[in-house]
């Protein structure tokens, strides 16, 4: 399968180190670095994960690099601090999308973490050049979405969008809303997730929306692909940092 993502991405970097003692000068910790890790992040890391599926990607996504850096107690694995770096970025040029060859692909991925690089017009335009097109975004959901097929969205993004949904059938009957242990929810059906030890959720949603968008391509169900986006989830919330299956 050939896959089109579009979104801003960004690099994840993880600075683990030793925590032993509070500053003198302020009760924080100190950490005292020993290792680090880098991965492409956010839309970057949704393609990492269809690849590990065995999809063809092709990416669009912002030349300016926006950095997540997060430093790490080593010992156990807790998150003490994250330093975001030009956390804005250029947005998406209409000629790029304009040259296009959408019918070279199976399916759209718009990973939009609203850091700029795609507009809501861009999301409206995009949904109308192919029949089957993936929304994950953080923009509070409107008309624009209308033609999406699916839009994937975490509990609290869906509180965010609660009188939206309740208000628009067209949205509701779209919508997909992951809640972590509890599972997610498809056109007022839960469905439950396996409960496993966690050790980090950052990338998290990347990975479930590549395993639906996969599943989704080879059977044409909904169910299955929701399932099988919640097995690829369970594996990746195991290990430590941005993972993929």
């Amino acid at each position: 399968m050939k896959i089109l993502v579009i979104g801003d991405s960004c690099t994840d970097i993880f600075r683990y180190g030793k925590v032993e003692r509070l500053a003198p000068e302020a009760p924080v910790p100190v950490i005292v670095p020993t290792s680090e890790t880098s991965s492409p992040g956010m839309a970057g890391n949704v393609v990492r994960n269809l690849e590990a599926l065995g999809a063809e990607v092709d990416f669009i996504t912002n030349r300016v690099e926006i950095k997540k850096i997060r430093y790490v107690c080593s010992k156990y694995n807790h998150l003490l601090l994250r330093v975001d770096e030009n956390d804005n970025c250029e947005p998406l040029s209409e000629s790029v999308i304009g040259d296009v060859s959408w019918s070279d692909y199976d399916a759209v991925v718009i990973s939009d973490y609203c850091k700029g690089f795609v507009h809501e017009l861009d999301i409206e335009y995009i949904s109308k050049q192919h029949p089957l097109v993936f929304l994950d975004t953080k923009k509070i959901l409107g008309k624009y979405a209308h033609d999406v097929n699916c839009i994937k969205i975490n509990y609290q993004e869906y509180k965010n969008n609660l009188s939206v949904v309740v208000a628009d059938k067209v949205i509701e009957d779209k919508v997909i809303v992951t809640r972590g242990k509890y599972g997610c929810d498809f056109r007022f059906k839960n469905y439950p997730t396996q409960e496993v030890p966690v050790k980090d959720i950052s990338g998290a949603g990347d990975t479930f929306l590549a395993g639906l968008v996969v599943e989704y391509i080879k059977s044409k169900d909904y169910e299955k692909a929701i399932t099988f986006a919640q097995e690829c989830t369970t594996i990746v919330v195991q290990k430590s940092g941005v993972s993929t299956i």
